[in-house]
C-alpha cells in the first residue's frame, strides 16, 4: 500500500533543545524516501523514528548552515556503511559545493553506493519520474538557500457511471483510454482529470516571490517560522519568518496542511506559534511540529 507522510526528525533552529533536534525531514511518497535538511544527529533521529538509510532515495539541502546540514556526513556514512542498493541523488546550493565535498569526505569510509550530486544553481526542474517533478526556487537568506517542490502529475480518472451510459465496459475501456475516442465518444467525455499532489518544503527565508511560487496551491506545506510576530524585526534582520507570515503565504496560495517547525529555542509556548498563525487567518489544517511525528499528506479531494 502507497505511503504519502511527513516524518518529522528535528525541528530546532540554530541550537538544538532538551526536546528539539536540529533539522530533519524525511517525506515517504510511495516507494521513495526524500530526505530534507539532515542537521546534526539526524542518524539517532532516524533510529528513534524507524527510518531506515535504506528508506532514502534523494538528499535535498536548502542551504549550508549547520543546523540543515551538518548530519550530512553521518548520513552519507550511514547510506554506504548498509550498502544501500539503489543509487541516491543529493541536491544542495551550487555555490556550497565545497561545503557537501567537505562533508561528504569528513572522515575516511568505505564508498560502496552510488551517490550522485545534482547542484541547482537556478529556479526550475531538477528532477522528472513517474511519481512527481521535483523543482527548486530560490529563497531569501544570507546565505544562498533554495526550498523544493514535489507535483505529482496530474491524471485521468474514469468515471464508471459515464461510461455505463454509453456502454463502455471491458476492454473498450482501454480502448478509449488509448485511442482518445470510442464509436464517437470522446475520452473526455468519460473521465475526469484527477490532479497530482503537491508539497512543499520551505526553509530559512524571509517573505519572497519563492516562497509562494513553492508554496502555491500545495496539499501540504513544511516552512520554518523561527519566530513569532512580536520578534519580526529580528526575523527580517536574520533571513527568517514569523508564524505570522509563515500563515500568510499558506493562506494566500491556497495550502490545505500547513506545518510550522524550525523554533527558536528562545521560545518556550508552541501553541503561540498555533495562534499566531490562525490569527494570520490560515483556516485550514495546522500541524505544530514536534520530534518525531509523522503527518499524512492530506487525503485527495477527490
Amino acid at each position: 500500500m502507497s505511503v504519502r507522510e511527513l516524518v518529522v526528525l528535528g525541528t530546532a533552529s540554530q541550537v538544538p533543545t532538551r526536546h528539539r533536534n536540529h533539522n530533519g525531514y524525511l517525506l515517504r511518497w510511495d516507494g521513495e524516501g526524500i530526505l530534507f535538511d539532515p542537521g546534526e544527529g539526524t542518524q539517532r533521529q532516524m533510529l528513534r523514528a524507524g527510518v531506515a538509510a535504506h528508506d532514502i532515495n534523494r538528499i535535498c539541502v536548502t542551504h549550508f548552515h549547520g543546523d540543515h546540514a551538518l548530519g550530512l556526513a553521518g548520513v552519507i556514512q550511514r547510506i554506504n556503511l548498509d550498502q544501500v542498493p539503489h543509487p541516491v541523488t543529493a541536491h544542495f546550493p551550487a555555490s556550497g559545493q565545497h561545503f557537501f565535498d567537505r562533508l561528504r569526505y569528513a572522515t575516511a569510509y568505505r564508498e560502496s553506493v552510488e551517490l550522485t550530486e545534482a547542484p541547482v544553481a537556478a529556479d526550475g526542474v531538477l528532477a522528472t519520474t513517474d511519481a512527481y517533478t521535483l523543482d527548486g526556487h530560490r529563497l531569501s537568506h544570507p546565505v544562498e538557500s533554495y526550498g523544493y517542490r514535489l507535483t505529482e502529475p496530474d491524471r485521468l480518472r474514469m468515471l464508471p457511471a459515464k461510461l455505463a451510459e454509453h456502454g463502455i465496459a471491458g476492454p473498450d475501456v482501454g480502448r478509449i483510454q488509448r485511442d482518445g475516442v470510442l464509436r464517437g465518444v470522446p475520452l473526455a467525455e468519460v473521465s475526469e482529470t484527477r490532479r497530482g499532489q503537491r508539497f512543499a518544503f520551505v526553509m530559512d527565508t524571509r517573505l519572497c516571490d519563492g516562497a509562494f511560487a513553492l508554496a502555491e496551491k500545495c496539499d501540504m506545506l513544511v516552512i520554518e517560522s523561527t519566530f513569532l510576530d512580536e520578534d519580526g524585526r529580528l526575523a527580517d534582520d536574520h533571513g527568517h519568518l514569523t508564524a505570522g507570515q509563515a500563515a500568510r503565504v499558506a493562506k494566500e496560495s491556497g495550502v490545505r496542511h500547513l506545518v510550522l517547525t524550525h523554533f527558536s529555542q528562545r521560545y518556550t509556548d508552541p501553541d503561540a506559534f498555533e495562534r499566531q498563525a490562525r490569527a494570520a487567518g490560515f483556516d485550514g489544517e495546522l500541524t505544530i511540529a514536534q520530534d518525531l511525528i509523522r503527518v499524512p499528506v492530506p487525503t485527495r479531494h477527490t
